[in-house]
């Protein structure tokens, strides 16, 4: 093969994985970009949350303590000299948190890259990105887009946004939306963080709770409000109604188990979990912040509410609990809109579009 012929070669440069939703971006392109002629590497410090059999199909080197303070700096010349031996044409760094060791290694590579923002700069975060080096910069949400703008100055042509896609099954689950078969199950899935709004989710259940007992409420994921969470539980005397489901690869056994999918967050890029719940014919409810208006079409493919408001979450819930029909009709024009707009193959298709572009510019220029 020519070198004319021989694959682009791209390495997407990672944090840890996590069962979450940027790490399920870094996964898709890692899947599906080889049918575009991309061939992928993966480098990240930490990829025991990823699936043993997808570990097995992907390129995914994992460098220990490359995120560790100090050390992570002597790890960091350790990758570069693996990566010498074959060096990538392009670097894609998949969230800014990374951002710092992703244009090191472009730096000392002379090779260009492209950065991934998933979310919204802290209040007091500076993005220093090595313009020399950077071929552009994809966001998932235009309400990313234009927040990160206004925070850092970056040309508005500069900045891309490509939404984050998923896969579309065929056709949605054999089992109807709140089925009398079963008892009705709500829930929410993604990393257990502050910023997502839980305590009001469970708040939520608790008066749901007084009107329905028979109400089974699902969190699934895992993170640092955990133990927080539960406590929240025991103290709201809901125990027997609320199940976690911490240990998983991905979300798509708890989604596929839930009626009604709830997105309770107080910031949201875009929301991937949510999409995911989306393209299974799951009716959402979801606070309007963000990304969310992006997706969501109020009253038809989900329901938007505030933020921080236990007492409406309730009663939109109760709505759809009551309404199953409305509720099936609401999934099902959200699978369709997935359908339509956020495909995992339109996304993969934008972002190898991209690639193309970032190497048509002369490296170092």
């Amino acid at each position: 093969m020519s070198k004319a012929d021989s694959p682009l070669k791209v390495l997407l440069f990672a944090g840890p994985f996590e069962v979450r939703g940027t790490s399920a971006y870094t996964l898709r392109l890692a899947q599906y970009t080889a049918a575009y002629g991309i061939e992928t590497q993966v480098v990240c410090p930490n990829a025991t949350k990823v699936d043993p059999g997808m570990r097995t199909r992907l390129d995914i080197k994992e460098f220990r303590n490359l995120n560790v303070p100090i050390l992570g700096n002597m790890i960091l010349h350790l990758v570069k000299q693996e990566l010498e031996k074959k060096p990538p044409d392009l670097i894609h760094i998949q969230s800014r948190h990374v951002l710092p060791q992703g244009q090191w290694v472009a730096r000392k590579l002379k090779r260009p890259f492209l950065l991934t923002v998933n979310d919204y700069l802290q209040s007091d975060e500076r993005l220093r990105i090595d313009m020399r080096w950077c071929r552009g910069v994809i966001t998932v949400s235009e309400s990313v887009k234009k927040d990160l703008i206004a925070r850092t100055g970056l040309p508005e042509d500069f900045v891309l946004v490509i939404s984050s896609g998923v896969d579309v099954p065929e056709q949605s689950l054999h089992v109807p939306v709140l089925s009398r078969d079963h008892q009705p199950v709500v829930g929410t899935a993604g990393p257990l963080e502050a910023i997502k709004g839980l305590p009001y989710f469970l708040g939520a259940a608790s008066r749901v709770l007084e009107v329905n007992p028979d109400v089974q409420f699902l969190v699934s994921g895992a993170g640092p409000e955990e133990s927080n969470l539960r406590h929240l539980v025991r103290d709201l005397e809901i125990t027997e109604n609320v199940t976690f489901v911490p240990n998983l690869y991905d979300f798509s056994i708890s989604l596929e188990a839930m009626d009604i999918f709830c997105l309770a967050s107080l910031r949201q890029g875009l929301g991937t979990i949510m999409l995911e719940a989306m393209a299974l014919g799951r009716p959402v409810i979801a606070t309007g912040v963000g990304g969310i208006y992006s997706v969501i079409r109020d009253g038809e493919t989900g329901l938007v509410i505030p933020p921080s408001n236990s007492e409406i979450l309730a009663n939109s819930i109760l709505k759809l609990l009551d309404d199953p029909l409305k509720a099936r009709a609401m999934g099902e024009s959200a699978r369709e809109l997935v359908r339509q707009e956020f495909r995992v193959e339109t996304m993969v298709e934008k972002t190898v579009e991209q690639y193309k572009l970032a190497l048509q510019t002369p490296v170092g220029s």
